[in-house]
C-alpha cells in the first residue's frame, strides 16, 4: 500500500508540475487587478461540481487576500441569484470538460444581462465550447485522474486549486497586500492571533 500510495503521490506532483506556464496568467492577473481594484468591481466564481467547490474555496481564498470575490452557484443563478453580477464585475469559471451544461448557460445568461462582462476561464480542454468564450482561457494540462476508475475528479481538482493559488498569490503581490490588512480582514482562529502579532 505505501508503494501505491508514493506512485499516487508522483502521479499528483507530474500534473501539477506539467500546467502549462503562458503569458495568460499576467493577463489573468491584469484583469483582476483592472476589474476588481481600479474599477471597484468584483471577482465571481463559479463551477459546477467538484469544480464549484473548488471556485468556492478560491472567492473566499480571494477574500481574505484583499480581492472582493464571491462564489455563485450556476444552477441558483437561474433562479435569481444572477442578480449578484454588477458593473465591472469579472467572472472566474472553472470547468474540466469546458462542456459542462450549466456554466455554458451561465455565460450565456449573464452576457445577456452585461454584454460587456469579462470572463477568465479554468480548465482542462482549451478547444472547448467555454474555452472559446473565454476572454483569458488557463488550461490544466488535462492530467488523467489518479482515481482507478479515472472518473472521479482527483488530479484535475489538485491542478485547478495549484491555478487558484497562483492567481491569488500573484494578484496579492501586485496590489501590494500586507500583513496588516490581512490582519483585518481574518481575525478569528490562529491565523487571526498570527496576524495581528506580525502586524503590530
Amino acid at each position: 500500500m505505501k508503494e501505491d500510495i508514493k506512485a499516487l503521490l508522483r502521479k499528483e506532483a507530474e500534473a501539477v508540475l506539467n500546467i502549462p506556464v503562458t503569458d495568460a496568467y499576467g493577463k489573468a492577473v491584469d484583469l483582476i487587478v483592472e476589474q476588481v481594484h481600479r474599477k471597484k468591481g468584483k471577482l465571481i466564481t463559479s463551477g459546477m461540481g467538484k469544480a464549484g467547490q473548488i471556485a468556492m474555496n478560491m472567492a473566499t481564498t480571494f477574500c481574505s487576500t484583499g480581492t472582493p470575490s464571491v462564489f455563485l452557484h450556476p444552477s441558483e443563478a437561474q433562479h435569481g441569484d444572477l442578480g449578484i453580477i454588477q458593473e465591472n464585475d469579472l467572472l472566474l469559471l472553472i470547468s474540466n470538460s469546458g462542456k459542462t451544461r450549466e456554466i455554458i448557460e451561465l455565460t450565456i445568461l449573464s452576457r445577456r444581462l452585461n454584454p460587456d462582462l469579462k470572463f477568465i476561464v479554468i480548465t482542462g480542454n482549451g478547444d472547448s465550447p467555454l474555452a472559446q468564450e473565454a476572454d483569458i482561457c488557463l488550461c490544466t494540462g488535462h492530467p488523467d485522474e489518479v482515481c482507478a476508475l479515472g472518473m472521479a475528479p482527483t488530479t484535475s481538482t489538485t491542478v485547478m486549486t495549484v491555478i487558484g493559488d497562483i492567481l491569488v498569490v500573484e494578484t496579492t503581490k501586485r496590489i501590494g497586500f500586507t500583513i496588516e490588512e490581512y490582519s483585518k480582514r481574518h481575525h478569528g482562529g490562529y491565523l487571526g492571533k498570527r496576524s495581528r502579532e506580525l502586524s503590530k
